[in-house]
């Protein structure tokens, strides 16, 4: 253990993984700085965790810590202070049919059909694609944070879920997943520029992205929304598109 982080009478303790194999870069090792125990994050530490670069995935609460990388920015975007461009608002516009509801955290079989359907489809050879419902639960509805779900239906039907945390000072988009067969109306960007419209709806000033990778495709369309920070070297500042 090489670190601590302290609230009150919390201690929280921080320790390096071993190198594995990169989910972004090819031929990249990676490793990553993990927060534990997890138990004891609650939503106030996790939201100062969050500011620092963190994220959590289920009850695993990490940040990037690789030895020769600095190439995933944590980022975050300015809420009051963003105006959609020309192809986010027809998106916008492409997508008023849907219908949103927020619910808690709670196993439902049309949204693990409609993960599974999505991970196959979208990252098959990923590992995720054969995701069974206990590995679904663990990942998706496993919280010691104040969390929740943001469905989309569309006549009734679902057609996109978000898992979204509430912090001190934002939102937190932690994962969407939506109907593969929807793609040509780019409901990935619907669902930010939704979440974005919660944020103000919530008078909180940030939607946290999660991380921007540059030489990443799938990761680097994030500064496609402006105004957008990242933290680099221990400082928030603003990235250009």
């Amino acid at each position: 253990m090489n670190d601590t982080f302290r609230k009150h009478t919390v201690q929280l303790q921080f320790y390096a993984t071993a190198p594995y194999p990169c989910s972004y870069l090819d031929g990249q090792l990676a490793r990553s700085q993990v927060a534990v125990p997890s138990d004891l994050i609650d939503s106030d530490i996790y939201s100062q965790l969050v500011e620092q670069g963190f994220r959590r995935s289920g009850l695993f609460v990490y940040r990037p810590w690789c030895d020769h990388c600095q190439a995933c920015v944590p980022v975050r975007l300015l809420v009051n202070q963003f105006v959609p461009n020309r192809t986010q608002r027809r998106v916008a516009q492409r997508n008023q049919i849907l219908r949103v509801r927020l619910m808690e955290l709670a196993f439902r079989e049309e949204h693990f059909s409609l993960y599974q359907r999505y991970q196959q489809s979208r990252h098959p050879g990923g590992g995720m694609d054969q995701d069974n419902r206990e590995q679904y639960e663990s990942f998706v509805l496993k919280s010691n944070v104040a969390s929740f779900l943001a469905e989309f239906l569309e006549d009734g039907v679902v057609r996109m879920v978000s898992l979204i945390d509430q912090l001190e000072d934002g939102i937190s988009s932690v994962y969407t997943f939506f109907d593969p067969d929807l793609a040509p109306r780019s409901l990935g960007v619907y669902n930010v520029l939704w979440q974005i419209g919660l944020a103000k709806q919530l008078g909180l000033p940030y939607v946290y992205l999660g991380y921007w990778i540059k030489n990443c495709r799938k990761m680097s369309y994030k500064t496609q929304y402006q105004p957008i920070e990242g933290r680099i070297k221990g400082q928030w500042q603003l990235l250009q598109e």
